[in-house]
């Protein structure tokens, strides 16, 4: 299960950013940093969702409130865009040294501006993704176009963005007037994809087209249709985030490396793929799977542990000779499914145990569920069947196993 944790690093103004750390089920294929829009916070819908949608797929995402917005501290008059950019290089930051650098940027409108332009400060980076951006930073102004004049003339004033109050200074103006989004664009050198919908009321679909002009291949455009702005429907947001990650795909690293050679039918090799303490290449034949450990042990969870292959041995044998069984004798069997479950018990569960033996055994729990028109007497007979599956037997048997070192020679 994907875990979300609340972290805190230092802003680039040196005040204390909130943050949120959302971890993938096992080992992450990549970590990805999201900037939220302008005047937004870390928390909101398409934020929050794009985030869940991205950890359910692999990745782990980092989203983070700027520098006074939020829960995190500062003074939102103090900031600007070129803050909003140094506050994404500390995030960064934070990331490499707690965990990895990131490989995938995402940002959102204003901070689907912001990555453009701080991508060329990040070498970790291998690939952009933007949501509704402008292709110019000073198209934010149009939020609040009315109140421009007095923030020049006065050199602050309080401005109304998205029904709540914000103070703005004439910095934040003369700031974003010298960032030229398309510039960095053309100067980007990473892949970039451009995610907006034709009807954004917000951030026109031309910046869209701008935007992609400038920029160099590989460069994509995904259409949002009908989404608005700030992608208020769930399936707009998640749509969003399913072509990010099918497009970042082939530009993030190998996150595992390749898993040995198959040693030919009937032989199984397994090796460590260096991701986590316990993680496991397992390679039957042309088969390639992952073996690992719980969470709870301190294991990645990137795959069944050596109990849950036994488990699914058995379980799969069960199945496979109840089917032969039922189609040889021609018994109307539709459907067979094994449940099937490992844990220690108490020698009591032990015909055989002796006195003076180890008084702990190991129990599997298997329960089936046999489907079709059966009779009572055809589903006796199946269950007498699943005890003679060649997997039962050998658990039951005396089993020797050979160990030796292979000859580096």
């Amino acid at each position: 299960m994907a875990q979300t944790r609340r972290v805190d690093f230092e802003g680039a103004l040196g005040e204390t950013l909130a943050a949120r750390l959302e971890m993938p089920h096992g080992r992450p294929r990549a970590y990805a940093l999201f900037a939220h829009c302008f005047s937004c916070s870390k928390d909101i819908l398409a934020a929050s969702r794009i985030a869940r949608r991205l950890t359910a797929a692999g990745f782990a995402v980092l989203r983070f409130d700027f520098t006074g917005l939020g829960q995190s501290e500062g003074d939102f008059a103090n900031t600007n865009f070129s803050s909003n950019i140094a506050d994404l290089i500390a995030a960064a930051g934070y990331l490499e040294a707690e965990h990895a650098a990131p490989s995938l940027l995402i940002g959102h409108s204003l901070g689907g501006a912001a990555v453009i332009a701080a991508a060329g400060q990040l070498p970790s980076v291998r690939a952009v993704a933007t949501i509704g951006a402008p292709a110019d930073a000073a198209h934010v102004t149009q939020q609040f176009a009315a109140d421009v004049d007095a923030i020049e003339r006065e050199g602050v004033a309080r401005v109304e963005l998205a029904g709540r109050s914000f103070t703005l200074k004439k910095q934040f103006l003369d700031d974003i007037d010298g960032h030229r989004v398309e510039d960095a664009a053309a100067a980007l050198h990473r892949p970039l994809l451009l995610l907006h919908a034709p009807t954004d009321a917000i951030v026109a679909i031309d910046n869209a087209s701008r935007l992609f002009r400038a920029a160099r291949h590989p460069k994509s455009f995904v259409s949002l249709d009908d989404a608005d702005h700030l992608l208020g429907n769930r399936p707009d947001a998640e749509y969003a985030a399913d072509m990010i990650a099918a497009w970042a795909e082939r530009y993030l690293p190998e996150t595992r490396p390749e898993p040995p050679e198959s040693a030919g039918e009937g032989v199984v090799v397994v090796r460590e793929t260096g991701a986590g303490p316990y993680e496991n290449h397992v390679v039957a034949g042309e088969h390639v799977m992952l073996a690992d450990e719980p969470a709870s042990v301190g294991g990645l969870d990137a795959g069944p542990s050596p109990y849950g292959y036994l488990s699914a041995a058995l379980g799969s044998c069960t199945s496979m000779t109840l089917r032969m069984y039922a189609d040889r004798k021609g018994l109307p069997l539709d459907r067979v499914t094994v449940s099937t479950g490992h844990h220690k018990g108490h020698a009591d569960d032990c015909a055989d145990c002796v006195d003076g033996q180890e008084r702990h055994v190991d129990i599997f729990e298997r329960e089936i569920t046999l489907e079709g028109e059966l009779d009572a007497a055809q589903k006796a007979r199946l269950l007498e069947i699943a005890d003679k599956c060649p997997v039962h037997r050998t658990l039951h048997s005396p089993v020797v196993v050979r160990t030796r070192l292979k000859d580096d020679g």
